[in-house]
């Protein structure tokens, strides 16, 4: 029993930030109403959307996707709007611009940074083992050692 609570209560956490005064009454405008918050980031939460934020600037953006929908805009013209306002960030998916490059491609850099971290380490320590050896005090305690072995 407490794990379906759990369950539904994780289900229905998005459901909480859309008040129900927000919701407009015609059912596509608030289907792309939501898909839009869906795609645009709380500024102050950063990692989470505005549909499920309960963040006050959230539920500003949601109102103003709504009444800018309701006036007869376009889904590119919301998005513009909004990057005009808060900048590429408050998207989730940022146009590939030279202003992103570094967004888009920092992952990939620090992937090929550690990447090659790993393997320059690797080479090194095998090289290390390699031309190190055994001493000649050390052989010999081996072959002592090995000598009790066979007898």
């Amino acid at each position: 029993m407490r794990r379906l609570f759990l369950l539904l209560l994780v289900i229905a956490t998005p459901l909480w930030a859309v008040e129900p005064d927000e919701v407009l009454d015609d059912p596509v405008l608030e289907q792309r109403a939501r898909d839009i918050s869906a795609n645009v980031r709380c500024v102050v939460c950063q990692n989470e959307p505005i549909d499920s934020s309960n963040a006050g600037v959230a539920r500003d953006l949601r109102i103003l996707i709504r009444e800018r929908l309701v006036a007869g805009n376009t889904d590119a013209e919301i998005y513009d709007f909004l990057v005009a306002r808060y900048g590429d960030f408050v998207l989730f998916r940022p146009p590939l611009k030279p202003s992103t490059y570094l967004l888009w491609g920092a992952p990939i850099l620090i992937l090929l940074i550690g990447a090659s971290a790993v393997v320059l380490t690797l080479t090194r320590t095998r090289k290390a083992a390699a031309a190190e050896g055994l001493s000649a005090e050390e052989q010999a305690r081996l072959d002592a050692l090995l000598e009790q072995d066979k007898k």
